[in-house]
């Protein structure tokens, strides 16, 4: 069987990328812009900082903001009414993964009509044609969007996430601009740092790893695990790490799948609207114990990514507990909560369980579950 690998046709990273976009949009001979980004990043301007870029180079575009945190359906719906009604030929994506998530399945539904509905798209969607070209500018350090081929979409009559998985749906250009992400607060920098940890490890120990997502992966952990404590205080060397580690685990994870800890989250942010990177924190060490058994040595080469010294000389046994321990000192040191207390309703553990169950990430766990056991992982978190 052969291992397949998609990539963006072009990325652009380091301070000032995004003048990069200008150049690019006219050498693709495109005429109209759909800017399409979140009610908060364009309060605060941080969109601005992309469409002055626009506005100095002549380039028509028209804004769309009708974007929840966890995307929606009517979103998406509303969004594909809006980019008709603009008569556009791109779409300019600016924020984090729910202004990529929401412009992705525009721009899908717009060259595929017939999965308008949206749900049809859920899980891997026979779509025909590419979507609308996509240049995607991430403002977090944590989704990667900008180079997978995943999207997730809520469906908020059913209180779940759909996962979508479309080879059709990748941004043709990435500009991973660390400057777009320097107005994160502290606690958004945390959680979407974290997520893409829970990227790069769920993406080396999944059924689908090979060598050369391991590669990937494990240079994002390294990057990940020295660059977030000082992304979390606001150091520029940190946070131009986290921009490229995420990346890197991006690369990787979306070409060969993840594991329960994202199923479990999606179902979280699904019913509670817990913010995805949060969630995957949380539940991170606690699945990682879980599937210690089924990863063979791979701990061993996480902890010594992560930073674990002697990593050598440990046993198997003690090599597992170092990396499981490493990921759960750096949730704490940039203050993650560490059980779901406060989130979780005892009631809703059999839906959760269930959702999580059902999920497009489950399949890709390196350890065959149930959904009695993700029950059970549920009031362990607890």
């Amino acid at each position: 069987m052969a291992n397949r690998f998609i990539l963006n046709e072009t990325s652009y990273h380091g301070a000032g990328a995004i003048r990069e976009i200008p150049a690019e949009i006219k050498a693709r001979g495109f005429k109209k812009i759909f800017v399409c980004s979140d009610p908060d990043l364009i309060k605060f301007n941080v969109t601005k900082k992309v469409t002055d870029v626009l506005d100095e180079a002549g380039i028509a575009y028209v804004l769309f903001s009708d974007i929840k945190p966890n995307p929606t359906i009517e979103n998406v719906q509303n969004g594909v009414a809006a980019f008709k009604a603009a008569e556009a030929d791109c779409i300019v994506a600016v924020g984090g993964g729910s202004s990529m998530d929401t412009a992705k399945a525009v721009g899908i539904i717009i060259t595929n009509p017939d999965f308008a509905d949206v749900r049809s798209l859920e899980g891997v969607a026979p779509t025909v044609n590419k979507c609308v070209p996509i240049i995607a500018v991430p403002t977090t350090a944590g989704t990667a969007a900008e180079v997978t081929i995943n999207y997730v979409i809520t469906d908020a009559e059913k209180n779940r996430k759909m996962v979508c998985v479309d080879v059709h749906d990748i941004p043709v250009i990435a500009v991973v601009d660390p400057d777009m992400m320097a107005t994160m607060p502290k606690g958004l920098t945390a959680a979407t740092g974290m997520d893409a940890l829970t990227h790069a490890i769920e993406g080396y120990i999944t059924k689908g790893a090979w060598e050369m997502s391991d590669m990937f992966h494990l240079k994002a952990i390294e990057i990940i695990a020295a660059s977030l404590r000082g992304a979390v205080n606001g150091c520029e060397k940190g946070r131009e790490g986290m921009a490229l580690g995420q990346y890197i685990a991006g690369m990787g994870f979306s070409n060969v799948g993840l594991g329960i800890v994202h199923s479990m989250a999606h179902t979280l942010g699904a019913l509670y609207d817990t913010p995805h990177g949060v969630a995957n924190a949380i539940i991170l060490p606690t699945v990682m114990a879980y599937n210690a058994p089924a990863t063979g040595d791979k701990y061993r080469a996480i902890a010594k990514a992560m930073g674990v010294e002697g990593t050598d000389n440990m046993s198997i046994e003690d090599a597992r507990k170092a990396a499981i321990d490493a990921v759960r000192q750096l949730s704490a040191d940039v203050g993650i909560p560490a059980d779901l207390k406060e989130i979780v309703k005892i009631e809703d553990l059999p839906f959760l369980a269930q959702s999580a169950f059902d999920d497009a990430c489950r399949p890709g766990n390196p350890r065959e579950t149930s959904v009695e056991e993700i029950t059970e992982l549920f009031k362990e978190l607890l």
